[in-house]
């Protein structure tokens, strides 16, 4: 599988920007949402090869979303990686229990995030 479409789903603009911003600069086409509800229905609209998705999100939150799309016969092929700033050991198995392929923690750190991707492909 290459990676070349990533959905960013975050409630944080500033999250967005940059998130997306070190995307865009690596050469990946980028799709944003601000919520778990619209990630879910641009997911299924844009068919990205990788969700990025934050956790804690008012309405539907990132474990809720990610679920959606683990379960969804539909979207079940699109990995997610969480992002977020939960940061404990809980969360993350509870993340990869949702359907998330890998977890990483807020402040991203550019070389992380694109070594996690480049582990996609």
């Amino acid at each position: 599988m290459t990676v070349r479409t990533i959905l960013v789903v975050d409630d944080s603009p500033t999250d967005r920007h940059i998130i997306s911003g070190i995307l865009i600069r690596s050469g990946y086409q980028v799709g944003v949402a601000e919520s778990g509800e619209e990630g879910v229905i641009k997911a299924r609209e844009i068919w990205p090869d990788l969700v990025l998705m934050d956790v804690v999100m008012p309405g539907i939150n990132g474990y809720q979303a990610t679920r959606i799309l683990a379960r969804d016969g539909a979207t079940r092929h699109i990995p997610v990686i969480l992002c977020t700033t939960k940061d404990q050991q809980t969360d993350k198995i509870w993340g990869l229990r949702q359907g998330a392929r890998d977890y990483i923690t807020k402040p991203v750190v550019a070389a992380e995030l694109l070594q996690k991707i480049a582990g996609l492909n």
